[in-house]
């Protein structure tokens, strides 16, 4: 886990979705692992995929679209995260930190939906 703040956007998701993926890897394999393993791999891999194609974005319509899907994949991370704690207890620590960075991804695309409104006020 990485231990240093990263202040980069782009890097951050990148470090994210692969925290996710190492954690995964040390879990055991049974099938609701599996399958919700799956869905955080997607889902946090998203989240910085999808604010590398915001930052590409033609418009500042389809920059807010991105970023609106990169605190969606934020927060189903989260949810994936939750379920794959409750299972996995010896990992919690692990898993919590994880849950947290989550939170922390949504509140700051959150906060850039605030302060890049669709249309000017």
């Amino acid at each position: 886990m990485e231990q240093q703040r990263v202040y980069n956007l782009e890097e951050r998701t990148f470090l994210f979705a692969k925290d996710c993926r190492m954690l995964m890897k040390k879990l055991p394999r049974t099938i609701e692992v599996i399958e919700d393993g799956k869905q955080l791999v997607r889902s946090s891999g998203s989240v910085g995929a999808n604010y590398i194609e915001a930052n590409e974005s033609l418009s500042k319509k389809d920059f807010y679209y991105r970023i609106k899907i990169c605190r969606k994949e934020a927060k189903e991370s989260n949810y994936w995260l939750s379920l794959l704690k409750v299972c996995n207890q010896e990992f919690e620590g692990e898993i919590s930190i994880l849950i947290q960075e989550a939170t922390e991804l949504k509140k700051i695309f959150s906060s850039i939906l605030e302060k890049a409104p669709l249309t000017p006020s």
